[in-house]
């Protein structure tokens, strides 16, 4: 089979614009698939915010009108390589030069353009992919503007054999907008709108569109795929899901072992590996001393990186903060959220003095020192589709602490006290105590040096890189194409 092309289409990408988890995969997994010989070009809205370094490097391609109904509006492409990969960033000053990536009033409209011109510059740009594989929300309307408008329609079959594929990271952000954006932007015929199709409590739903007309669906964590059939981790879209159960296929993320190594990680105090790993213990100790906290080798520090939300079970922490914080431990918490879980955390900073430290805001550097530092990470989430800490926290050396859901089941294996198999500590319900246990439980382990020693070199010797997740995706794209044809 010749190599495949691939469409690659994400709201945001790392390290060109990003929010959470979904830029860092939409920045590693194309590298991984151009290792493995595909031609795979990305595609992403060419923002405000992306760092003048890359701006400066772009080529401008040419531009197109993209047809929101009654209007037309312009869309410049750019290119840029990065790292191998080909990068196209579609231009909107009116759309996308704004103060922020989401939450703006117009964001329907505003990724309605985004969807239709992922098709649309194509003819423009030469390219002419056989898979285009979408992320999220944000280009859910891309599979159903291909049937409606392009794949019989338009330049002389150019988009006849390509054949969608949808991802979702997180399955509670939808994109649900009034009705009347059928007719008023998205150009969308009524019969789309039924039960199986766009509609969602007389709504149009742009995740529900991916879900519905996608040849394939895929999640990000075989458990997660299997979760959101059920009513509780649904999101009122679990009979869709259901209903296209064959078509759903669970491939955990990967992360990029190129840059998140800390045997040559310039972000971190020290460097140092599984079998050379005294320059962790620096790094514990110099991120006890900037942070404020006191410098004790044998005090277990706790990392939580995270937004600061409901969905990362920080109702529990708040339940047993006050437990926790008798036990012999140090908290070290980097994020922004919910104004109740910052407070909750600087509150303890100023209760626990030189023993909490609440860093509430985003820093990088910050981000990459914690998973250094720290002896253990934890994630209590109430649900989690893949998650990306656990996988650096223990590329790091720092031993998970996670509930039992999603991909924090599918990547942690949960310590054997009598074996010393395993990989992290976990806990099933979602439950304050239970997380109080897996924490206590990880200090009596902490507290022997050698079995603790065993488990950090478990932990770092796991293979969380891209390079397996992209041939399970290589793969599908494959069956896709034997199946539809190409």
């Amino acid at each position: 089979m010749k190599n495949i092309r691939i469409w690659f289409a994400s709201s945001e990408v790392a390290p060109f614009a990003k929010t959470g988890g979904l830029a860092d995969v939409a920045g590693s997994l194309p590298k991984a698939l151009k290792k493995l010989g595909a031609d795979v070009r990305v595609v992403l809205p060419k923002y405000g915010q992306i760092p003048s370094e890359y701006v400066e490097r772009m080529t401008f391609m040419g531009y197109t009108m993209v047809d929101l109904t009654w209007r037309k509006q312009y869309c410049g492409v750019f290119s840029l390589e990065h790292e191998g990969v080909t990068y196209y960033f579609l231009d909107n000053e009116y759309y996308f030069f704004r103060d922020w990536y989401y939450g703006m009033g117009d964001d329907g409209e505003r990724f309605a353009f985004f969807s239709r011109a992922i098709l649309e510059v194509l003819p423009l740009i030469g390219f002419k992919p056989d898979i285009i594989h979408l992320n999220d929300w944000q280009t859910g309307l891309v599979s159903v503007l291909l049937d409606a408008h392009y794949r019989d329609y338009r330049e002389n079959g150019f988009y006849k054999n390509m054949h969608t594929v949808f991802t979702i990271h997180n399955l509670k952000y939808q994109g649900v907008f009034p009705k009347q954006m059928m007719d008023e932007v998205i150009g969308l015929d009524w019969k789309y709108f039924h039960p199986d199709g766009v509609e969602f409590y007389d709504h149009i739903n742009y995740l529900k569109a991916g879900l519905a007309y996608s040849a394939v669906l895929t999640t990000v964590s075989k458990t997660y795929a299997e979760e959101i059939k059920y009513d509780f981790f649904g999101e009122n879209l679990q009979g869709l899901i259901r209903k296209r159960a064959s078509d759903l296929y669970g491939i955990v993320n990967g992360i990029d072992y190129e840059r998140n190594n800390p045997e040559t990680d310039g972000r971190l105090y020290r460097t140092y590996s599984v079998n050379n790993p005294e320059g962790k213990y620096e790094n514990k100790r110099r991120l006890q001393e900037d942070l404020g906290l006191d410098v004790k080798a044998d005090t277990p520090v706790i990392g939580i990186i995270s937004r600061l939300i409901d969905q990362k079970g920080f109702d529990l922490i708040a339940c047993m903060m006050p437990e926790l914080m008798e036990m012999d431990l140090q908290l070290v918490v980097l994020g922004t959220g919910d104004r109740r879980y910052e407070d909750l955390f600087r509150w303890a900073q100023s209760q626990y003095p030189r023993r909490v430290s609440a860093n509430i805001c985003y820093d990088s550097v910050l981000a990459q020192r914690i998973y250094a530092g720290s002896d253990m990470f934890l994630m209590p989430s109430l649900y989690e589709p893949c998650g990306l800490s656990q996988l650096f926290s223990m590329r790091y050396g720092t031993v998970p602490i996670v509930r039992e859901t999603g991909g924090l089941k599918d990547t942690v294996v949960p310590y054997n006290m009598y074996t010393g198999e395993g990989t992290g500590f976990t806990f099933a319900n979602y439950n304050a105590h239970e997380m109080k246990d897996a924490v206590a439980r990880a200090i009596q382990v902490y507290r022997d040096k050698e079995k603790w020693s065993k488990l950090v070199k478990a932990c770092m010797s796991q293979d969380f890189s891209w390079d397996h997740s992209a041939r399970e995706y290589l793969q599908l794209y494959k069956t896709i194409l034997e199946r539809y044809g190409n």
